[in-house]
């Protein structure tokens, strides 16, 4: 990650993010909601292009899929912004699943050896599989701040990251 070069626009977006990250720690229930209507508004705009995208295909196969697919976006989407409570449940599983599983592939990714920095990819792939486990054994009754908090963590982790990286001029 290549930071700006000015000083002052680094620091007030470093700012900005450790606000949000402390808003996200703060208030990780409506953190969690936030997140979960904008992928729900990412979900139904990712379905109105893959619809007016069916005039492009010319195989009656393509259109089909591809009218699915839109529609399977559609759904989900408007499902996430009017049920976003519910999502978030089905959200923070899903998470759970995802973060088990990248922790696997990575574990297996420092046993294979041939990566830079393996024990750090070792130690990336024990607590990203532990999260995953601790996020499926608590559910449901982490998914209302699960999400929120994540998201609160890896936002303070990228202001800190934008602190600390080289300038676009260094580079």
């Amino acid at each position: 990650m290549s930071a700006p070069a000015s000083p002052a626009l680094r620091w007030t977006t470093a700012l900005l993010l450790l606000a949000a990250a402390g808003l996200s720690l703060a208030l990780p229930f409506v953190s969690a909601t936030l997140l979960t209507i904008f992928l729900g508004s990412a979900a139904v705009v990712a379905g109105i292009s893959q619809l007016l995208r069916l005039s492009g295909a010319t195989d009656t196969r393509a259109r089909i899929f591809r009218g699915l697919s839109g529609a399977f976006y559609l759904v989900g989407g408007f499902w996430c912004i009017v049920y976003p409570i519910e999502s978030t449940l089905s959200l923070t599983l899903f998470l759970g699943f995802l973060l088990a599983i990248e922790g696997v592939m990575e574990l297996a990714a420092a046993a294979a050896g041939g990566v830079p920095a393996r024990g750090l990819v070792l130690l990336d792939g024990i607590v990203t599989v532990v999260l995953g486990g601790m996020l499926i054994a608590e559910w449901p009754s982490d998914s209302l701040w699960a999400i929120g908090t994540l998201f609160a963590i890896a936002l303070g982790f990228s202001a800190v990251n934008l602190l600390t990286a080289p300038t676009a001029d260094a580079g």
